[in-house]
């Protein structure tokens, strides 16, 4: 069963047909990683209750934890005011980062801020 075409058609996609999905700890709030969805990867992610994935490098879906196990189970999902990012709340089993840290922005490292006037 295809994305509903409601959701489908408010969808901005980038030239490979995907969106960014950002994901977010709905306990802490705190943003755990970024990845990509086709409308397959939204529609799985939607129904299933699990995070899956596009993944650009292997060309194939992934779902989030099944090798893992660091499971991001599904608690709710909002398309910003453009329709180009999926903002996808979760409760986190685990790391989120494939290095091992609870967030992906915890391995990047800080790169400051510039605070105006």
């Amino acid at each position: 069963m295809p994305l509903d075409p409601e959701i489908s058609q408010r969808l901005r996609r980038d030239a490979a047909g995907l969106v960014c999905a950002v994901i977010q700890d709905d306990e802490t709030d705190a943003v755990l990683m970024v990845g990509w969805m086709d409308d397959e990867a939204l529609h799985r992610t939607l129904t299933e209750g699990r995070v899956t994935f596009w993944s650009r490098s292997r060309g194939e879906y992934w779902r989030k934890g099944d090798t893992s196990g660091h499971v991001q189970w599904v608690r709710s999902a909002a398309l910003d005011c453009d329709g180009d990012a999926v903002l996808v709340r979760v409760i986190q089993v685990g790391a989120a980062c494939h290095t091992g840290t609870r967030t992906c922005f915890e391995a990047g490292g800080d790169l400051g801020a510039v605070v105006g006037e």
